[in-house]
């Protein structure tokens, strides 16, 4: 039975509680550690804010980091609705941006209109192969996700490495400067959307990616089954769904939006591949969809909660003279809190799981509308 709008309001004001809680009990813990390393944790929390919302460039900085972490919680949240637990984005985004680049340097004198188009085709389908490998790779061989999708980021991290260093490395770069590929030509650049700062189109094609995530898996024939197989493989099975199917078109379409992520990033901050352009967002991005109950309204806060401390821990540092590992210690506690209480919820469902015996496709209805 459909929720009405009230039951819905009353679950999302719910579903805040946690969030929220978890986010107060780790700027407290850090204050905590902020005060006994002699700082003043009131006046570095003030000017962390200034530093993210204190004026338009602030904002658009924080808005700017928000972007790609949109992309990575993405690709963690969909697989995840479907049972599946994706740690590579960031091989994905890697593997995408390599493929993007190799568009985004060459036809210059194309038109943007069809330009920008093609590099980001290029990254979801890089991004998209790389993906749904880790995927067969679990259906195929039963090899973990969580293990296989952590190594694979590592072989991207050195893929990315050999091709700046090696084949795609910039003809014009000295040898003894950074490795670094040939910059992005004109017309794949991504225009700013706010004068005056660094924001970027890239931010429209993110929020576009919260509205696909949340059309595609809630209105969708193929999203509900997802779900269902997400909730409970055995019930989805027993109504005739396809978990294979289903878990290897999550990993597709995660790796897909990683590697869109990927060229965003290309097309708009860096310009380049460098090593390592990417730093943790893969993991961050997880943190980002555990944060936002993997919702995608939930994803756009905690997102931008994540962009906000970012950007702020420069002005922090800068003025407070707090050390910008004070952030890092805010984001831990937050994953901290919110991995563990995932866990906690994930110990809870294999207890109380019904078996593929006597979960029928009806069980499932009820929880995955």
């Amino acid at each position: 039975m459909t929720k009405t709008w009230q039951e819905r309001l009353r679950a999302g004001l719910k579903g805040l509680y946690f969030p929220v809680a978890a986010i107060l009990a780790a700027v407290v813990l850090s204050s905590i550690v902020m005060a006994i390393l002699g700082f003043d944790p009131l006046y570095a929390y003030q000017c962390l804010l200034k530093g993210a919302f204190g004026n338009t460039n602030s904002i658009g900085e924080t808005l700017v980091k928000t972007t790609p972490l949109i992309f990575a919680a993405v690709a963690f949240a969909l697989p995840m609705r479907c049972g599946i637990f994706n740690l590579g984005a960031t091989g994905q985004l890697y593997i995408g941006a390599i493929l993007g680049s190799l568009v985004g340097v060459r036809f210059a004198g194309m038109p943007a209109v069809l330009h920008i188009p093609l590099m980001l085709l290029a990254g979801f389908a890089g991004g998209a192969l790389y993906g749904v490998f880790a995927g067969w790779l679990r259906h195929r061989f039963g090899a973990n996700e969580l293990i296989s999708t952590i190594m694979l980021n590592h072989v991207a991290i050195q893929l990315l490495a050999y091709c700046v260093a090696g084949p795609l490395k910039d003809p014009a770069t000295a040898a003894t400067s950074t490795p670094q590929s040939a910059q992005m030509v004109a017309s794949v650049k991504l225009p700013v959307i706010l004068p005056g700062t660094r924001l970027h189109a890239g931010l429209i094609l993110a929020v576009l990616c919260l509205v696909f995530y949340y059309v595609f898996l809630w209105k969708t024939t193929r999203g509900y089954e997802m779900r269902v197989v997400g909730l409970n493989p055995g019930a989805g099975e027993y109504a005739g769904m396809s978990v294979r199917k289903n878990q290897l078109l999550a990993m597709l379409l995660a790796g897909g939006i990683a590697g869109i992520g990927g060229c965003v990033e290309l097309m708009s901050v860096q310009s380049r591949l460098i090593q390592q352009f990417a730093g943790n967002i893969g993991f961050d991005g997880v943190a980002v969809a555990l944060l936002g109950g993997n919702s995608p309204v939930g994803i756009a806060l905690a997102g931008i909660l994540f962009g906000a401390l970012s950007a702020g821990a420069g002005r922090m540092q800068m003025l407070a003279k707090v050390p910008n590992a004070t952030v890092y210690i805010t984001q831990g506690l937050i994953i901290l809190f919110v991995v563990g209480r995932e866990l906690f919820r994930i110990r809870s469902r294999r207890k109380n799981k019904p078996s593929s015996r006597t979960a029928g496709p009806r069980s499932m209805e009820k929880e995955a509308v």
